[in-house]
């Protein structure tokens, strides 16, 4: 695995897709993950052109854990599995959705969601 993000077109991305992505300092894009057909948000990683390339071509999410510094696709290890079903760019470029087929808990914690287990009071 590599310890760092791939550096913008170093990868196998197709330069057109590439020349849009509007990247962090460190090489990445946050990458909101949806359940396709309920539109239930489920989790948000990161992808730089690599993980963002490996989501395109394998139709499983690839993400860059800023943590452990490497790529990992959800559920290879927890059998959680992401399928993808499409894959948007926002209008700034800066933001991926991913709309996905999720089998089991998208959150880390177990949860089906990353959003769920903790809502802010409003008001």
């Amino acid at each position: 695995m590599s310890t760092t993000p791939a550096a913008p077109g170093s990868t196998a991305l197709a330069p057109e897709i590439a020349a849009r992505l509007k990247r962090t300092e460190d090489g990445l894009l946050p990458a909101v993950a949806q359940q396709y057909d309920t539109g239930e948000v489920l989790m948000l990683g990161w992808m730089d052109d690599e993980a963002l390339h490996r989501t395109l071509t394998t139709g499983r999410c690839t993400y860059w854990s800023r943590s452990r510094r490497e790529y990992w696709v959800k559920g290879d290890t927890s059998g959680h599995v992401q399928q993808v079903k499409s894959v948007a760019l926002d209008c700034d470029g800066d933001t991926l959705l991913v709309k996905v087929d999720q089998t089991g808990a998208a959150c880390h914690t177990g949860d089906r969601t990353c959003f769920d287990a903790d809502l802010l009071p409003l008001g």
